[in-house]
């Protein structure tokens, strides 16, 4: 295990303050997700949407997200992490408020495109800083942290959408409502600093001293930060190297961990009511869940550096996709006792969703990381919005319960991938990770010459 002053530095009040700013992408994009599912209960016969349209509104978020991720993820390894960290969110800001003014569906559907490609940028550029500053020991739950805040963001969004679903427009207010905590959040950001670790891949030695100064202190140079690859390097270099099958792995137990979850967001109102839990209850029961999945994101936040990585995300998927298989087969029970196996399901699934942040900026070097970041979030939202679009065509042709079903099926798949794949990273410092074989100095030429060459 090396060790560097960055690395193991103590855990500070910038190191919180960046933690808090920096989740505020999850919390916009918890509280834009979500708050659709409770605004589509009026929205659908003001604007007259018909299943397929209803599924696109409901989906067209997750796309801009695919496009944005990809997009932001590039961009701040290009062009670092520090300018990018509020324009996305004014883009929000402004297409939020444009939501209030929609008349047609195609309106409403391409404003939502454009939130999701902010929301979508904003992950690969806030965990890249964030990762990119943190100490080896808090880095997992800072990190995991980020999923937290979505849940967050979920339960304020269904709490506001019920209070404003009393209004006859309401469903505009829930919309432009995104914009509020979008402004608070691009204001708190303003004078976050650059990366240092970005700042010295690109030569510019000076400004990242000047960083390390302000934030450790005096001492702290450029020559502290831990050594990482020094040749300039491509993900496709690095897949054709073997980076390839951490990037499947990434990319697919994400994938099997958003796909069902963000289906129910999307459309936890309607999934309850046709299991029976209509009307508030069903709004209700939603926030209900949410907050439980929030609980079981605390929970493996203080699991995953006692037992590890590894073992996390593989309990994690199995007991959650169980509860789903439960709630296919009975889907015609007691309502409480579907609640029950939809809060089993919330706060199982937490340690998967820690990891999505924690892993993908783990598994690669510094100067990839925004874009192998931002690829595998776009590729998992591609099976998230062909998911969420086929939720209400689903219920409607083969049920409750088989749409159900399905969704267990795929979380039982990520289980598989996990305990074939999933890599232990715990108490390795950021340089470790990103090495194909961190248990040896040796592998780490052996993959830098593999991935220039």
């Amino acid at each position: 295990m090396s060790s560097s002053v960055i690395d193991d530095f103590p855990l500070t009040r910038f190191h919180k303050k960046l933690a808090l700013f920096s989740s505020g992408g999850p919390f916009l994009d918890g509280y834009i997700l979500s708050i659709i599912g409770v605004a589509l209960v009026q929205i659908g016969p003001q604007l007259n949407l018909g299943g397929a349209q209803e599924g696109l509104t409901g989906a067209s978020a997750l796309i801009g997200i695919f496009l944005g991720a990809f997009a932001g993820g590039w961009l701040t390894d290009k062009f670092g992490r520090q300018t990018l960290f509020t324009v996305d969110l004014a883009a929000i800001i402004v297409c939020s408020v444009a939501q209030f003014f929609v008349t047609e569906a195609w309106m409403l559907i391409a404003l939502r495109l454009l939130i999701g490609m902010a929301v979508g940028a904003d992950y690969p550029i806030a965990t890249s800083l964030l990762a990119e500053f943190s100490p080896r020991k808090w880095r997992g739950p800072l990190l995991g942290a980020f999923v937290a805040m979505w849940f967050v963001g979920a339960a304020a969004a269904y709490i506001v959408g019920e209070v404003l679903l009393q209004f006859d427009n309401g469903w505009r207010w829930m919309l432009a409502s995104a914009a509020l905590p979008a402004l608070v959040i691009v204001l708190a950001r303003i004078g976050t600093p650059e990366s240092p670790r970005w700042l010295a891949r690109k030569g510019r030695q000076e400004e990242a001293d000047a960083v390390l100064l302000e934030v450790f202190g005096p001492g702290v140079t450029v020559a502290d930060l831990p050594d990482e690859l020094d040749e300039n390097i491509r993900v496709s270099a690095l897949i054709k190297s073997g980076y390839g099958k951490r990037m499947a792995f990434v990319t697919l137990f994400w994938t099997c961990s958003v796909v069902p979850l963000f289906a129910i967001y999307a459309f936890g109102p309607k999934i309850l009511g046709a299991m029976g839990l209509d009307g508030a209850m069903g709004n209700y029961g939603s926030a209900f869940i949410t907050v439980l999945f929030l609980v079981g994101c605390v929970v493996a936040l203080f699991f995953v550096d006692k037992i590890g990585r590894r073992p996390l995300i593989i309990h994690s998927f199995v007991w959650s996709g169980v509860a789903l298989l439960f709630l296919g087969l009975f889907s015609n029970v007691s309502p409480w006792i579907i609640l029950g196996l939809f809060a089993v399901y919330a706060v199982c699934i937490g340690g998967t969703q820690i990891l999505q942040w924690i892993y993908p900026n783990e598994l690669f070097p510094t100067e990839v990381r925004g874009s192998a970041v931002g690829l595998a979030s776009s590729l998992s939202r591609i099976g998230a919005a062909i998911g969420t679009y086929l939720v209400p065509i689903s219920i409607t042709h083969l049920g409750i319960g088989t749409t159900m079903l399905i969704g267990s099926g795929i979380t039982l798949f990520g289980a598989l991938i996990s305990a074939a794949w999933a890599p232990e990273t715990r108490g390795l410092s950021l340089s470790e990770c990103g090495v194909l074989d961190a248990t040896s100095t040796r592998s780490t030429g052996a993959a830098v010459t593999a991935a220039t060459n």
